[in-house]
């Protein structure tokens, strides 16, 4: 593992703490014991969908950086796989969170714009990813 990778990664464990607090939120959103904020069922959709991307883009942003350490692309090239996963984890996630913000709100806000933004940033760092791991010798990794 390169320094670079080690230290990505630690400031992405690091985050893990906010996603366990979100979960925790959730989970008293979901078993009624936050009644006072009076969510609505599109609301709690997408607290849902935004926390579990939240996860699943992290653990995939780990991963990531130990194969970003053996593709065959320029360090200016390494960086943007290497980050794009973790910037795509917030800002997808933050995308779900923002959209449904706000008092019985029962459809996407304007914020939505921000999951765009996270889908755009995680498609270019999944094709800089797969290029570079493809234009690897054999034998390399």
């Amino acid at each position: 593992m390169t320094s670079e990778a080690r230290k990505i990664s630690g400031y992405i464990l690091l985050s893990v703490p906010t996603i366990i607090y979100g979960g925790y939120f959730l989970l008293t959103v979901l078993s009624g014991q936050q009644e006072q904020l009076q969510l609505t069922d599109f609301q709690k959709s997408m607290f849902r969908a935004g926390h579990a991307h939240a996860g699943a883009l992290v653990i995939l942003a780990l991963l990531v950086q130990l194969f970003a350490d053996h593709i065959a692309l320029s360090n200016t090239w390494k960086w943007i796989a290497r980050l794009s996963f973790p910037i795509s984890a917030i800002t997808i996630s933050l995308g779900f969170f923002a959209a449904a913000i706000g008092r019985e709100i029962t459809e996407p806000t304007g914020l939505i714009f921000i999951l765009y933004v996270g889908i755009v940033i995680l498609t270019l760092g999944l094709l800089t990813l797969g290029i570079g791991l493809i234009r690897q010798k054999k034998g390399s990794l």
